[in-house]
C-alpha cells in the first residue's frame, strides 16, 4: 500500500489498483482535488467541516463519477445524498465496524470531534484504520480502545489542540511511524518548532516522525493481524 499526502488532512491510499481518498478538504484547491479524486474508488470522510470535506467540488465529482462510493458519518452522508440525488453509493458509517472497500479492510472508530470551545457544538467524527496499518483520526486525539496502528497520521496543529496533547497522543498510540496531517495553518517556523518536539518525543518511544510535503508518497507495509483477531470477509459488520 502507498500513501500520498496532500494538503492539510487529505491523503490518498493506493493498493493493487484500488484507491481510497480520506478527507478531501477545501485547503487543497480545485486542481489538487481533481488530482486527488482521479481514479478513486471510495471516499472516507471523518466529519463535516469544510477543511475535511469540500462539499461543492466533491458533489460535482460524484455526479460525474457514478461508480464512486462515499463512507461518512450519517449527517454528512445525508447531506451528500440530498445534493447528489443518488443514495445507494453513499453510506452511513458507524463506529466499531469493519468495512471491505475495494480491496482495503477499514476499521472505524468514533465519537465526537475534539472540543473547540464549550459554546461551539461538537460534531460526529469517525477515525479510520486501513489494513490494520494506517490510522487517520480525523479531528480527535482520543485513542480508541483496541487500536493498534503501525502508522499514525497525527493532527499536529489546530484551533482545538495544543502540542502537549499531540505528543501524548503519539506516545499513547505507540506507532512505528508518524506522519503529519492537519497542518495547513502552520508557517515554516511553526513546523520547525512543532516537528522538533514531535521527532524527539516519538524517538524516545521507538517511533520515527517524518515530515511529508504535499504530494509526497510513502510505501506502507500491512501488519499481520494478531492471532484470534479475524476479519470476516463481509463488506460490513459490527465488531
Amino acid at each position: 500500500m502507498e500513501l500520498i499526502k496532500y494538503t492539510h488532512s487529505c491523503v490518498r491510499l493506493e493498493k493493487e489498483g484500488g484507491v481510497l481518498v480520506v478527507d478531501p478538504g477545501n485547503f487543497s484547491g480545485p486542481e489538487e482535488l481533481a488530482e486527488v479524486l482521479d481514479g478513486a474508488d471510495a471516499l472516507l470522510v471523518t466529519h463535516v467541516h469544510p477543511d475535511h470535506l469540500d462539499a461543492a467540488p466533491v458533489q460535482e465529482h460524484l455526479r460525474s463519477h457514478p461508480e464512486l462510493e462515499v463512507h461518512a458519518p450519517a449527517s454528512v452522508a445525508a447531506g451528500l445524498r440530498e445534493s447528489v440525488g443518488d443514495g445507494h453509493r453513499i453510506h452511513d458509517v458507524e463506529p466499531e465496524t469493519v468495512l471491505e472497500i475495494s480491496g482495503f479492510t477499514v476499521r472505524t472508530f468514533g465519537g465526537q470531534h475534539a472540543l473547540i470551545h464549550p459554546l461551539i457544538r461538537t460534531v460526529d467524527n469517525i477515525g479510520y484504520l486501513v489494513d490494520d496499518t494506517v490510522y487517520h483520526p480525523g479531528d480527535s486525539l482520543v485513542v480508541p480502545h483496541g487500536l493498534s496502528a503501525s502508522v499514525l497520521l497525527a493532527p499536529i496543529h489546530a484551533p482545538w489542540n495544543k502540542l502537549a496533547e499531540v505528543i501524548d497522543f503519539v506516545v499513547a498510540v505507540r506507532p512505528e511511524r508518524v506522519f503529519p496531517i492537519h497542518d495547513a495553518l502552520l508557517s515554516a517556523n511553526g513546523f520547525g518548532i512543532i516537528e522538533k518536539q514531535l521527532t524527539a518525543f516519538a524517538g524516545k518511544y521507538g517511533a520515527e516522525y517524518r515530515h511529508l510535503g504535499t504530494r509526497e508518497r510513502v510505501r506502507l507495509e500491512r501488519r499481520p493481524v494478531p492471532a484470534g483477531h479475524d476479519h470476516a470477509p463481509a463488506r460490513k459488520e459490527h465488531l
